[in-house]
């Protein structure tokens, strides 16, 4: 039976991806529900700051890239063995015209982070005097950044039969180093952070929710919402206690896979989730236990 890892995390940030500016108005990236804005970080970014921080804080070697004389691409003799990046998301090499190219699809699968509150139009008034005021020939330059903080959500799924295997060039890995290569991305996702205009923002979880399962469904992705009070912020369980419940390949309940990781004092109503207390963690506790399980699938 095939088995899959799938995480669904919550963290909190501020403005974290941009799309093009017009005039002097920089705008969120932003996406539409319900008759409301949310912003978000589209998966490539997401994908751009985990393969960063694998090669930054853990050594991962960044795959070289060519190209076909139209497309930039990864370089046509990187292979899965030497540069794990194409190993956990796939890559596609095309050679000379017409060609289908080779291609072999990502086994790490990313949503886009979407914001948990609409976006109320915050706008940032900017300028650049402190500069300007150094010169009697220079002027004050006005720009405005539209601005959101808050929570945001997304899920990864991760097939795990096909980490380290590449039948284009029939190659397989010793389990050693799958295990490894997973590590590293759940090390990476532990602490995830990106920078964007000068700041450095924690992408770290607050909460997680997830496992290994025999079903390659995202199990969590969009049952994971919020509702805000003066005093506390709440998880709205209700989405999540009836996902606990469903059934999958006849007799297998979700909940009998899932743990829960979270940091004390941000979500007011952890208990509410109908999940056994052992299979719910902190952040640092529930990557060990998944580091646990990773060890018994291979």
């Amino acid at each position: 039976m095939s088995k899959f890892l799938s995480l669904t995390v919550i963290f909190k940030g501020g403005s974290l991806n941009y799309g093009e500016s017009t005039a002097n108005v920089t705008a969120l990236k932003r996406l539409s529900s319900k008759g409301k804005s949310y912003s978000y970080i589209s998966r490539q970014a997401l994908r751009y700051d985990i393969v960063r921080i694998m090669h930054e804080e853990f050594g991962m070697p960044l795959t070289p890239v060519g190209s076909d004389g139209k497309v930039v691409q990864f370089e046509k003799n990187a292979k899965i063995n030497e540069f794990p990046e194409i190993d956990l998301f796939g890559y596609m090499k095309t050679e000379g015209q017409g060609s289908k190219g080779t291609i072999r699809k990502a086994i790490v699968r990313l949503s886009d982070a979407v914001s948990l509150e609409p976006w109320y139009n915050d706008v940032d008034y900017g300028n650049n005097m402190g500069l300007a005021a150094r010169s009697n020939n220079l002027e004050n330059m006005i720009f405005q950044t539209e601005i959101h903080k808050t929570f945001y959500t997304y899920t990864m799924t991760v097939d795990l039969d096909k980490v380290g295997v590449d039948d284009n060039y029939n190659i397989k890995l010793e389990k050693d180093e799958k295990i490894k290569r997973l590590n590293m991305l759940l090390d990476t996702i532990k602490i995830l952070y990106r920078d964007i205009k000068g700041r450095r923002e924690d992408l770290s979880p607050l909460f997680i929710i997830g496992g290994i399962y025999e079903s390659g469904n995202p199990f969590f992705y969009n049952k994971v919402k919020l509702s805000f009070g003066r005093e506390s912020v709440k998880l709205i369980v209700e989405p999540i206690n009836e996902t606990l419940e469903k059934t999958y390949h006849e007799s297998k309940k979700v909940k009998d896979s899932t743990l829960i990781g979270y940091v004390n004092g941000i979500f007011a109503n952890i208990n509410e989730i109908i999940l056994e207390e052992n299979r719910k963690f902190s952040i640092e506790r529930y990557f060990c236990v998944i580091k646990d399980e990773l060890k018994k699938v291979y």
